[in-house]
């Protein structure tokens, strides 16, 4: 039999460079299913027209069809159902994500074009659903569903939980077997746990991986990385986890393996302020972190507290004074529009923002997703309804109707107060010595500012102390093109290529 994975986000702007990006659940999924041996299909359809959505459904004709639903997308994933329906009127339609799975009795309405809502996380039950569809055996009864049945919704046992994570097959081994997918950019963004060690009220995650954070092991990160690299060329990598340091020991000997085996790659993280340490970040920042995203959320004591953060500003300024001070790029998440914000919250906000003076930021206004404390609160206190999501057409639901006020202007500090003055790399040379990371995001710098000869110097002391580090050869090869050194710079394009054959950016640079 033949399974097609798909997704379709909800997004009409076409022209956004993640819209060639799938959920990473998804592409688990499509792995686990292939690396069973079944004949699988990952779809994005994102920026597609219907016609081509239903030229590839007809001649793919897929038995089962699984499509992946988030609050963002539940309108667009439910319409591409309705599709799959008409044309492949005998398919076995699923859907599951984090919205499918908290609003199952919404989506099994009768004459739902949905079979069933695998809840939670799926790759064991979709590999039982796909060995009893391609025995002719039912399974309907299998854990981990919720199906319509007459009248009624039914939930089956829950299914237990893959407590071993590095059992899990490679996603970017079976990236190949897609359409709509920007590969090379999909394999970037990679994921080493499942779980959240916080309760934040406005997040989902703890409901739907459960409570308890499951690891993969940092050998297993080390041999997906090395994988990535060789088959795609990637030499930067964005680790997606909820909290990446939830679990101290296990970054620490995941930057040691990084070193000893010569990755030489950049990445970023997520972190919380209160999961980091001087310590940790400087063992990071010689394995190549370049960046960490930090959930700060808000300046002021009492919003912290609503949204369920337990952290203080105080740990916010001393996290953002411990990653500027070690020198890694530092990016914020912040959430305005908070119900009961006040003029006092908003200054302590900007205060904190102007202080922290990140590298980076991101606001969104507060938002309901199901399963989330604060959508079952505003539920339960009728602030909302438990239909909204059905009702509304909105992608996203503003805990505000005002949804977006308080946000611009946070944005708008964030913007003007970005991180914009020369850093004190010779301090942090000082107090680390020699270190890779320092030299790209000194040289960096430098070049941002036309100091080209600078640039030059720190990068040329990359190829000195590690020859086989493909970021002195590329930098160097993008910092001579800028220049106009053009023989100087395919010369160290070549260089990448001979460490590094797949990179595809010093490739394209070669063919101009």
């Amino acid at each position: 039999m033949k399974a097609l994975l798909a997704y379709q986000s909800g997004v009409s702007h076409r022209e956004d460079p993640y819209i060639t990006l799938v959920p990473t659940g998804l592409c688990y999924l499509h792995a686990s299913l292939r690396d069973a041996g079944h004949t699988s299909l990952l779809a994005n359809f994102s920026a597609w027209s219907t016609a081509a959505i239903t030229q590839q459904l007809q001649s793919f004709s897929p038995t089962l069809i699984g499509i992946s639903q988030w609050t963002h997308n539940r309108h667009a994933s439910l319409e591409l159902a309705r599709l799959c329906r008409q044309l492949l009127p005998a398919a076995t339609i699923i859907m599951g994500g984090g919205h499918a799975t908290f609003c199952a009795e919404d989506l099994l309405y009768e004459g739902s074009p949905i079979d069933a809502v695998v809840l939670g996380e799926g790759e064991a039950t979709l590999a039982e659903l796909v060995s009893r569809l391609s025995s002719h055996h039912d399974w309907r009864d299998i854990n981990g569903i919720a199906i319509r049945r007459g009248d009624t919704i039914v939930t089956t046992a829950p299914r237990a939980r893959l407590e071993n994570l590095d059992l899990l097959p490679t996603p970017a081994v079976y990236l190949n077997e897609s359409v709509g997918i920007d590969v090379e950019l999909q394999a970037e963004f990679i994921v080493t746990t499942r779980g959240c060690p916080s309760s934040c009220s406005f997040c989902s995650s703890p409901d739907f991986w459960g409570r308890k954070v499951r690891f993969r092991s940092p050998e297993a990160i080390i041999a997906e990385i090395s994988f990535i690299r060789e088959k795609f060329g990637l030499i930067y990598f964005s680790i997606r986890d909820d909290t990446f340091t939830a679990d101290r020991t296990r970054v620490l000997k995941f930057c040691s393996l990084l070193q000893e085996q010569k990755e030489h790659i950049l990445w970023n993280c997520q972190s919380r302020v209160s999961a980091i340490d001087e310590e940790l970040v400087t063992a990071m920042k010689r394995a190549g972190c370049e960046c960490i995203q930090l959930g700060v959320e808000s300046g002021s004591p009492a919003i912290l507290r609503q949204l369920g953060k337990n952290i203080t500003p105080e740990q916010i300024l001393r996290a953002a004074s411990l990653v500027h001070g070690i020198g890694i790029n530092l990016s914020i998440y912040l959430i305005g529009d908070v119900p009961g914000e006040t003029p006092e919250d908003i200054r302590l906000t900007n205060e904190l923002i102007r202080t922290i003076n990140a590298d980076d930021g991101y606001v969104s206004p507060l938002a309901y997703f199901p399963g989330t404390q604060l959508y079952k609160e505003a539920v339960a206190t009728g602030k909302t309804t438990a239909t909204i999501f059905n009702h509304s057409p909105l992608p996203a639901l503003y805990a505000l109707p005002t949804g977006g006020k308080s946000s611009s202007r946070l944005l708008k500090t964030v913007t003007t107060s970005r991180s914009r003055g020369v850093k004190p790399f010779s301090e942090q040379k000082a107090h680390l010595g020699y270190c890779s990371t320092t030299n790209i995001l000194a040289a960096e710098q430098y070049r941002q500012r036309g100091g080209y000869a600078q640039a030059e110097k720190e990068l040329r002391e990359i190829t000195e102390h590690e020859p086989d580090h493909p970021w002195g050869w590329f930098l160097l090869a993008d910092l001579y093109a800028e220049m106009g050194k053009k023989k100087q710079s395919r010369e160290y394009y070549a260089e990448v290529i001979r460490r590094v054959p797949r990179h595809t950016p010093s490739r394209e640079a070669l063919k101009t």
